[in-house]
């Protein structure tokens, strides 16, 4: 007899991704399969973003879809997911009432016994599961259940802490995550470890403020520096990434970490979000222009090849023109390696939502267009200068954009397309920077 299908569809960031990945263990451990359409399944979950807008937007449409699919087969399981299910649950219940499974971040790991209960139930509602994690004394318990047994993957992300506390503005993730809470070294380690063991080179560590790492860990001096040293020492992990780390809580030992130790790669998307320092306090940012500047000079001072990404946003409440060309200012002295640029987006609930003087939706799309065009020009002009540059490229597989070549990136996050054998895929090779482009380089293997 086949087993019963699911899907899972997925927005947002790599902590959704990973979420997924966690739903999708569970369900096949219950004896379910994945399937790619809909329509053969017998439980659908959307594991949602509530950053901006837009993804809201998708998850609605998408739930209209299902919903047909749902009136013909009413015995499909429908679910939402994540951090729209835990700020719009009773919206989500109104405008799709056919919704079966409501399951908030604090509860992916309790989906077996949630679906249990939807599939044993004698009369139609939606079940919600949406607790989060509260602070007790110090810190906060209850660090969400994970599976650390995953499928074998060249390239894997493993969470290290859930949640924020810095309660930025503009931000919704401290009321959709909840507050900080690392998850135990000795865990991760092991995580990696069968990770290691099943082949994977590079791990990425998540986290919304991932060097915040450690804070309130009972009974343990673990600071995020000293997680990495640890996760070097691990037999076949020969690349460490992270992301996103918050410049307030960027240390010195954290960046002397980053210089010495050979498998964390020289990287690090540090978000600024604005160049001007009303605005960033009016963000509750924390830090400075100057201060942030203070931090890319350390990293460039230690590492010299280092590549610093970032987060831009236009628009805020308030934003003059003057404090908008402050960040355009900063993207010319900077010279980033690469930006996410967007206009502010209200979320309600935040306390940037009902801020006066809010920007016209016109002013922000001339700033936001503005400035897209200015990082990608300064990124393109930095790939040309790295032309002839050999760079160590783990190998990834077929490139999306020609599948008769192959892709892979640099250890500063540079995408790298070319020639070569299958036989590569897996392993680290040199490559010759041949052509360049805004998403990365065209190359050759020496």
């Amino acid at each position: 007899m086949e087993k019963p299908g699911y899907t899972i569809f997925t927005w947002g960031c790599q902590m959704n991704e990973e979420d997924t990945e966690q739903l999708g263990l569970q369900l096949e451990a219950m004896g379910y399969r994945p399937v790619s359409d809909p329509a053969e399944a017998k439980v659908v979950l959307l594991n949602t973003c509530s950053v901006r807008l837009k993804p809201e937007e998708k998850v609605y449409s998408k739930l209209g879809e299902l919903a047909a699919i749902k009136e013909r087969r009413p015995d499909l399981v429908v679910g939402v997911c994540g951090c729209m299910a835990q700020v719009q649950s009773a919206e989500i219940r109104r405008r799709a009432p056919y919704v079966d499974l409501i399951i908030g971040t604090g509860a992916i790991g309790k989906l077996p016994q949630l679906l249990k209960a939807v599939q044993s139930r004698e009369a139609p509602g939606t079940i919600a599961a949406l607790d989060l994690p509260v602070r007790k004394g110090s810190r906060v318990a209850d660090v969400p259940a994970r599976s650390i047994l995953r499928k074998p993957k060249l390239k894997a992300h493993v969470p290290v802490m859930y949640g924020c506390d810095k309660f930025c503005t503009f931000c919704i993730v401290p009321f959709t995550r909840g507050r900080e809470r690392s998850r135990p070294p000795e865990e991760i380690l092991a995580e990696i470890q069968f990770l290691a063991r099943s082949g994977t080179k590079e791990v990425t560590l998540l986290g919304q403020t991932v060097n915040s790492y450690g804070r309130n860990l009972p009974g343990q001096r673990m600071t995020f520096a000293r997680l990495l040293q640890r996760i070097s020492e691990i037999r076949g992990i020969r690349r460490i990434r992270f992301t996103s780390p918050y410049p307030r809580d960027f240390t010195p030992e954290l960046i002397d970490a980053m210089a010495s130790l050979p498998p964390v790669c020289h990287h690090v998307h540090l978000p600024v979000q604005a160049g001007d320092d009303e605005i960033l306090a009016a963000m509750h940012r924390g830090y400075t222009v100057a201060e942030y500047r203070k931090i890319v000079e350390q990293l460039r001072r230690a590492m010299p090849d280092i590549a610093i990404t970032t987060d831009l946003m236009v628009g805020f409440p308030g934003e003059t023109e003057e404090q908008f060309l402050r960040t355009m200012s900063l993207v010319e002295e900077v010279r980033f390696d690469g930006a996410f640029m967007f206009a502010f987006s209200p979320r309600p609930g935040t306390k940037a939502a009902a801020m006066p003087n809010q920007v016209p939706h016109d002013v922000k799309v001339d700033r936001l267009n503005r400035l897209i065009a200015r990082v990608n020009a300064i990124v393109v002009e930095k790939h040309q200068s790295l032309l002839e540059r050999v760079f160590e490229v783990l190998v990834e597989g077929p490139s999306p954009r020609d599948p008769a070549l192959l892709t892979g990136r640099t250890s500063c996050f540079r995408t790298m397309v070319f020639p070569g054998s299958q036989d590569l895929v897996g392993k680290l090779v040199e490559v010759r920077a041949k052509e360049a482009h805004l998403w990365g380089f065209k190359g050759e293997v020496l």
